[in-house]
């Protein structure tokens, strides 16, 4: 007993032991998953093909080249309208900015994808849902721009609740905004592709995401304007099974091709060289 007291391990009073959580469940099927098989498996559930959400930069690891992407986001948001509901909008934007770990809902820049120039823009959910603010907004614009002026296809990954409401009309401005500029780009006969992922919605779907050349949808991204629920609220009736989901879409012909993620980059690249062998081919 004297022996079993001298190696058993003790633990200081008060100390809390920080373990890391090995293990999670797939909001879908509940099955239970080792965290590293998933983010192996680019947070796909290998159980049901359920896609969860994925982190910015992990995103840009599975799309861009190893070794080629060269960062061009870099602007902070102000607040002109010093706006304030529960609490001031400057409180939130440190909040969202220390959580993410970057200025805004948006990272991108030069890249090559399947070896073909690029210019990459990957909206982030975890920043504000993703929202469309004034940064966003002109960095997409910037992209776009950047496209045009290097000769680079554009690939925009869009994850987003919409406009942000804390900037008011600056926020729906931007819808605008990144829809003009896209006209530089095709002036050029360079190629946008779109990525609808979980979610996709309000301004962002009805501006930049929804007219490119190609566009692309996650397996059962939520894409639509107005959510489901608001929707169903407004009309009064029971909406379709899979409303608004990219199934239902591909079906009604918003989107192009549903694809897994795990082949999305392949996708992309056939479509990116498939544009650039044909613009070479007719001399533009």
């Amino acid at each position: 007993m004297a022996l079993e007291r001298l190696f058993r391990r003790r633990r200081a009073q008060g100390e809390v032991r920080d373990v890391p959580e090995l293990w999670t469940r797939c909001p879908s099927c509940d099955a239970p998953i080792y965290k590293k098989d998933l983010e192996q498996n680019l947070y796909v559930c290998p159980k049901c093909s359920h896609h969860m959400r994925f982190p910015a930069l992990r995103r840009i690891e599975s799309l861009a080249d190893a070794g080629t992407f060269e960062q061009t986001t870099r602007l902070k948001p102000a607040d002109p309208l010093e706006f304030v509901d529960t609490e001031p909008y400057v409180k939130r934007l440190e909040r969202y900015q220390k959580e993410a770990g970057r200025p805004d809902a948006i990272v991108g820049g030069r890249c090559l994808i399947g070896e073909v120039p690029s210019v990459l823009l990957v909206m982030d959910a975890a920043f504000a849902g993703g929202s469309m603010g004034s940064v966003v907004g002109e960095e997409i614009a910037r992209g776009a721009e950047l496209a045009a002026q290097e000769n680079r296809s554009l690939v925009i990954v869009s994850a987003s609740g919409g406009a942000r409401m804390q900037e008011a009309a600056l926020s729906l401005m931007q819808m605008a905004k990144t829809t003009l500029a896209l006209d530089r780009l095709w002036a050029r006969r360079l190629p946008y592709v779109s990525i609808l992922t979980d979610p996709t919605t309000g301004g962002v779907t009805a501006s930049f995401a929804a007219i490119a050349d190609v566009i692309f949808a996650e397996p059962g991204a939520l894409i639509g304007f107005a959510g489901p629920r608001v929707i169903k609220q407004t009309i009064r009736q029971d909406l379709p099974e899979g409303f608004q989901r990219s199934e239902f879409l591909l079906k009604h012909g918003m989107v192009d091709r549903v694809v897994d993620r795990r082949k999305l980059k392949e996708a992309v690249t056939r479509v990116l060289r498939q544009f650039v062998g044909g613009a070479r081919a007719a001399g533009v």
